[in-house]
């Protein structure tokens, strides 16, 4: 939430012109970045209209939560009015989502999309967009559990007319979506009569504010769920126009002779996986010819044994990016390619039979492999030489089969509590964007904190365990790693070894031993909290807590980081690797394993003098907190 208080009250801030200048330095200090330019703009005049509405409908004391943050995501609300119903006097709610369009139609014969002539793709009709924020709400917020009908979505396009939206009333309205028009205005100000009344609204605001928040649906524990028998997720904004957007293409390449590419770039806790998997299941349950594929074992091992327990035709939905080196040309309808940041230049490998080994570009096989060729990736998630994931590669790739590629870039985020503030601030801490390390500012959505000690990480860790929540241990790629575990030993080499701590490294392989599950299960097998993961197992994946070592091959000097690939013990960095490109992909690992935390992280380095530079940037320690949301 960037700003609450009574309508009345908005409504003077915007004759002052303090609104806006408000709203901008809460922005500001929540997401340590400035708002957009559009934002800013619909701020100055989206607001003036909604505010005004509730004046004149004589609802002054009714209290406006203004860009109020779904929980768990970083996505936000434009608008909520909170007071009590008029009839009942119970807590009453209206969710608005404003737009400055004054005309939309809809998009050929997917009337759940729109198009708006100053924008170059179509987006999600606002009676769908609203609804959605609406069932997301419901899903997660307590103070909704019990009375799901205190709550009403509308969309308000003040500056339209009947006529110029007319086509975006093929989607089925509902008290969670309404759409109205500046010349619907009368009855929209009925609508907000009849949905609130009169008197003060601040303590429904607060109820709402203060509702419990039910824990995510983390992807793993339902995916069985997902893809068998119903969806599982509430996909809210871009994540639901991705989804629409792919549907669309394979209504179409049924109905003709049509291939299309579709990419999905996000961070970090974006939802691709969640769309992928809602895909997925909808086209598995529809009968389609849709595969599920990715280039990393841990993840798809784990898919096949969660999703696909106990039954073999779910298994075999999830494949390997080089598993299509011999497909027929547009055999299946969809190929869900996830993490395609891991895409290699081709699928030979030192095990691929000499009648396979060509230079065919891997990209090119996947797309050729099925009529709406889907890939999902975070290009800030490359951590190994050689892979090649890129929007800009797989465009170049569909524009020389000339074939229409469109790009859906996810800007909401729902991992690390959904937190933009300390996505942002990882990338600045690494270097990999802006204008490098700032001070943690607590933003109430994760908690971060350092460790002096892997001691004390790990104490910390066993502790939130202890409370009911899943917690991993990860760390560079900075020790040597025994892979083979032999009869006679009675537990697993502790490899990862800091002063007098020492712990193995996850298990290598396909197979328990010692009790320790296999690599691929790691993240997900409660057992998997005696190792210490890399980022080839914790890549995808998801807990609640994270704890992160920083080893040697990343160390604070001074003024600025300093790269040692001497420190680096992963086999895949070769004499043909660049420094430059060691020193991106190492950034690049150390993002993604700070990025797995759902909760909160624990960062410790092994060097004194980047742990003076981390305890200067972050005011909470493991050994001083005491204000955890435990």
């Amino acid at each position: 939430m960037l700003f609450r208080e009574s309508a009345a009250s908005v409504a003077a801030r915007i004759m002052d012109g303090s609104l806006p200048l408000q709203l901008t330095d809460n922005f500001v200090h929540q997401h340590n970045r400035r708002p957009g330019t559009s934002e800013v703009r619909s701020w100055e005049r989206s607001l003036p209209a909604l505010t005004n509405a509730l004046l004149e409908a004589g609802l002054g004391d009714v209290e406006m939560i203004i860009e109020y943050s779904l929980p768990l995501t970083s996505r936000r609300v434009d608008a909520i009015l909170a007071g009590h119903h008029p009839r009942t006097g119970e807590p009453s709610y209206v969710v608005v989502e404003l737009k400055q369009w004054s005309s939309a139609y809809p998009e050929e014969d997917e009337p759940l999309l729109c198009r708006i002539d100053a924008y170059p793709r179509p987006v999600l009709n606002p009676i769908e967009q609203v609804r959605g924020y609406c069932e997301y709400l419901l899903a997660f917020n307590g103070a909704l559990e019990k009375t799901p009908e205190a709550l009403a979505g509308v969309a308000y396009l003040h500056n339209a007319t009947e006529f110029g939206v007319a086509g975006l009333r093929d989607v089925p309205e509902g008290p969670h979506g309404r759409l109205y028009t500046g010349e619907q205005r009368g009855a929209f100000l009925d609508l907000l009569r009849g949905r609130l009344a009169p008197t003060p609204g601040a303590d429904a605001a607060d109820a709402l504010l203060s509702g419990r928040i039910r824990p995510s649906k983390q992807l793993l524990s339902v995916a069985a769920a997902e893809i068998r028998d119903r969806e599982q997720f509430v996909l809210v904004a871009e994540q639901r126009l991705a989804y629409e957007l792919v549907m669309k293409a394979v209504r179409t390449a049924q109905r003709s002779n049509h291939k299309e590419v579709v990419v999905v770039a996000g961070g970090p806790g974006s939802g691709k996986s969640v769309i992928a998997l809602s895909l997925l299941g909808e086209l598995y349950r529809r009968g389609n010819a849709a595969l599920h594929a990715t280039g990393s074992q841990s993840f798809t091992k784990t898919m096949r044994k969660v999703a696909g327990a106990r039954k073999p035709e779910v298994q075999g939905l999830f494949k390997y990016f080089n598993s299509f080196m011999e497909a027929e040309p547009n055999d299946l309808d969809v190929l869900i390619c996830d993490e395609a940041h891991r895409l290699r230049r081709t699928s030979a490998n030192r095990y691929t039979r000499a009648s396979l080994r060509t230079d065919r570009p891997q990209i090119d096989e996947l797309i050729d492999a099925a009529r709406v060729p889907v890939f999902l990736l975070d290009q800030h998630q490359v951590v190994r030489p050689g892979e090649l994931g890129t929007v800009d590669e797989i465009k170049a790739a569909a524009a020389a089969q000339g074939l229409r590629c469109t790009v859906v870039e996810l800007d909401s985020q729902f991992r690390c509590g959904g937190s933009d503030a300390y996505v942002a601030w990882v990338a600045s801490l690494l270097g990999l964007d802006g204008e490098g390390p700032v001070a943690w500012e607590p933003d109430g959505k994760v908690e971060l904190l350092t460790a002096e000690t892997p001691q004390e990480m790990e104490a910390f860790l066993s502790s939130r365990r202890e409370g009911g929540y899943t917690a991993r241990m990860t760390a560079g790629y900075c020790w040597p790693w025994t892979k083979k575990v032999t009869p006679d030993m009675t537990a697993l080499p502790a490899d990862v070894v800091i002063g007098d701590w020492a712990r193995p490294w996850n298990v290598y392989g396909d197979r328990s031993v010692l009790g320790a599950p296999p690599a691929a299960l790691w993240a997900t097998d409660p057992a998997g909290f005696g190792q210490v993961g890399c980022v080839y197992t914790a890549q995808g994946f998801e807990y609640d807590w994270s704890g992160v070592v920083i080893g040697p091959d990343l160390v604070w000097r001074t003024d600025r980081w300093v790269v040692d690939r001497s420190a680096s013990k992963d086999p895949v960095f070769t004499k043909a690797t660049s420094d430059d490109d060691f020193g991106r992909l190492v950034r690049n690992t150390y993002k993604v394993l700070l990025t797995r935390g759902m909760i909160g992280t624990v960062v410790y380095s092994t060097d004194p003098e980047t742990r003076e530079k981390l305890r200067s940037l972050v005011p909470g320690s493991v050994g001083t907190d005491c204000s955890l949301r435990v």
